[in-house]
């Protein structure tokens, strides 16, 4: 990237603060007050999936991780610091994990294509293939994709349940509660799994519902 493309973020940035100050004087001042969001957003690094203007939030309003393929395991120190200082800090109420279809790091998963070191983390993914692969092989191979993206999804919700900040959160009856989402890239939408959980006790139900929905989607 050139110096000069460079100097135009700074100058979109200027005139991005101008009008916002000019539409809504004081804005930025009530910002750097306390962030109080009520929502976790867990979701891809792509580019093209920003989670404030997917959902018609301000800036303050949502926690934000993201990585490749929306994936939360147990040894991402970076991940779980980020869930636990929402939970327990912030005191969020909503935890979203957001992947979303035509996902370059679950195809790399589905298809075994190299990437380089990201291979590493995108077994993760290929873990959740491996998981459900009798419910991906009746899948029609147009629509794989499509299906492993959520299956990945949920797959994300259950570790996120699993991990010692939401077992110690619900163990002390603080009401957080887990979502499953994906999000349309060729249409902007998001569509709800069907996989939120506010407790240990209908975990396993929800999600088993959740992976027979995709395994009986019927998809265009």
């Amino acid at each position: 990237m050139t110096s000069s493309s460079l100097q135009d973020l700074f100058d979109h940035n200027r005139e991005w603060a101008a009008r916002m100050e000019r539409e809504r004087p004081g804005f930025f001042q009530g910002l750097t007050q306390q962030q109080r969001p009520r929502y976790m957003w867990v979701g891809c690094s792509d580019s093209r999936v920003p989670a404030n203007q997917i959902t018609g939030l301000e800036p303050g309003e949502v926690f934000v991780h993201r990585n490749v393929a929306n994936v939360v395991v147990p040894t991402d120190l970076n991940c779980l610091s980020t869930i636990q200082f929402a939970v327990d800090m912030l005191k969020i109420r909503h935890l979203m994990v957001v992947g979303h279809y035509g996902c370059g790091g679950v195809q790399a998963a589905l298809e075994g294509i190299r990437v380089g070191l990201a291979d590493n983390w995108i077994q993760h993914v290929k873990d959740v293939a491996e998981k459900h692969a009798n419910v991906l092989e009746w899948v029609p191979q147009e629509h794989r994709l499509d299906a492993l993206c959520e299956l990945n999804v949920i797959e994300q919700v259950l570790n996120v349940a699993h991990t010692t900040v939401m077992q110690d959160c619900w163990s002390r009856g603080q009401q957080v509660t887990l979502h499953g989402w994906c999000y349309g890239v060729s249409d902007g939408l998001l569509k709800n799994l069907n996989v939120s959980v506010a407790g240990n006790e209908q975990l396993v139900t929800v999600y088993r519902d959740a992976i027979s929905a995709v395994a009986c989607a019927r998809r265009a």
